[in-house]
């Protein structure tokens, strides 16, 4: 029997590849590369496939973004890259995600090696967390000569990438993948290595020359009133959905409240395991939906039931009553399981470090923490919470910290 949560959309052949690269019309300025969060370079890599070169095109990929095949699978294009597309304006825009998603699957097949590391140069850099942002910064760095140790409590690597992004959207072994090609550059993760637990934070900072935090927001947000085992949060369920491939048991009507990417992934998940009725009620109006629009249509595609614009304001005994934000409606529903989806925020502040608005790290434009070698970077710092936006934050944390550390005693 087939398990529809392990299972990824199919993908472009070559020739399906040919027929997408060919409606690209070569634009001089391209603005779906301007419109790229992490410098990607779209327009470089669907020329580069034009002219059936696909190593180049492999390598304008890698030589951008680190974790080109996840950001293939999971970056909401239609917000970045497809909506600058100028074939929007004759059809509809090139599908810019599966375009790069058949690249980096033709380098995996083809065991390429594009990345390689210049001298050391005898600094060393600790990373704590290792999501996207901790990857992508490590791999940059690795390739200027630092020597590059990675942190991380868990007993795999890859952060919310393992743990909360479901199989058919984001199989593991990509981001086995992925991972392998950062630690065969020379980056070690050390596993089951909690800093503030296994490790104090003072000793790293004193260890290396420079620390960068980058430990997202791995923890759901919950609300006061759900307070009995039948609530579950959003990152829960995902974690272990994922870990257990699909093979969970969950009672048949469930109730989803929020309206994110992470609720979308939730709801679908739950149809993908054979979950009967899955409501997901949400606080926004379908036209304010923070979900991007593939997510939100996969949900939609999966049967789940969609009530926009009501808010929870009790809940007794599996009964959860909801208002209406725009009429004068109440909704009452019943549930064998609530699992909240109402945003993420970071598990513990171990570090002791400076706060800001919506529990962010206080940073400097330079993502440098007071004048101290500490760096922040990821979700916890400010900005988009996606993958691709922790790509661009890792380079641009990448390059502070090469600046600070040889402006500080250059080369050793």
């Amino acid at each position: 029997m087939k398990n529809a949560y392990m299972e990824e959309k199919e993908g472009l052949n070559y020739q399906t590849l040919v027929e997408e690269t060919s409606r690209c019309l070569l634009c001089l300025d391209a603005p779906c590369s301007k419109m790229c969060p992490a410098y990607t370079d779209p327009a470089r890599f669907i020329r580069a496939v034009r002219f059936k070169n696909l190593k180049g095109a492999a390598e304008v990929i890698r030589e951008n973004n680190a974790l080109g095949s996840i950001c293939a699978r999971v970056c909401p294009t239609e917000r970045y890259c497809q909506k600058g597309c100028s074939r929007s304006g004759i059809d509809r825009p090139i599908d810019i995600g599966l375009i790069q998603r058949y690249i980096t699957d033709f380098e995996q097949k083809n065991d390429m090696h594009i990345l390689k590391c210049e001298k050391d140069n005898g600094f060393k850099v600790a990373i704590i967390g290792s999501g996207p942002a901790g990857l992508e910064t490590a791999c940059l760095l690795k390739m200027k000569g630092y020597q590059v140790d990675i942190y991380e409590k868990e007993k795999q690597a890859g952060g919310y990438l393992r743990n909360g992004i479901p199989e058919y959207r984001l199989p593991n072994a990509i981001v086995d993948y992925e991972i392998k090609r950062i630690t065969d550059l020379g980056v070690k993760i050390k596993l089951n290595a909690e800093v503030g637990k296994d490790i104090s934070f003072d000793d790293l900072k004193s260890k290396y020359d420079a620390v960068i935090v980058a430990i997202g927001y791995s923890e759901s947000k919950s609300l006061e009133m759900f307070n009995d085992d039948k609530v579950i949060l959003a990152t829960t369920f995902l974690k272990e959905c994922k870990s257990k491939q699909g093979k969970i048991n969950v009672k048949d009507n469930v109730v989803v409240i929020g309206g994110g990417d992470v609720a979308m992934d939730v709801v679908t998940s739950l149809k993908k395991i054979g979950v009967k009725n899955v409501t997901d009620v949400v606080y926004e109006k379908l036209d304010e939906f923070l979900a991007s629009k593939k997510e939100l249509n996969e949900a939609r595609e999966n049967n789940v039931t969609i009530i926009d614009g009501y808010k929870p304001v009790e809940y007794k005994n599996g009964k959860i009553t909801f208002e209406s934000r725009f009429i004068d409606s109440k909704l009452v529903i019943k549930a064998d399981l609530v699992i909240l989806a109402v945003g993420q925020k970071m598990s513990d502040n171990h570090f002791d470090l400076p706060l800001i608005n919506k529990g962010e790290i206080d940073i400097k434009n330079n993502y440098q923490i007071g004048e101290s070698n500490v760096f922040a970077v990821g979700d916890i710092t400010k900005g988009d919470k996606t993958v691709v936006y922790s790509i661009r934050r890792g380079k641009e944390v990448a390059f502070y910290v090469d600046s600070y550390l040889k402006a500080k005693g250059g080369k050793k």
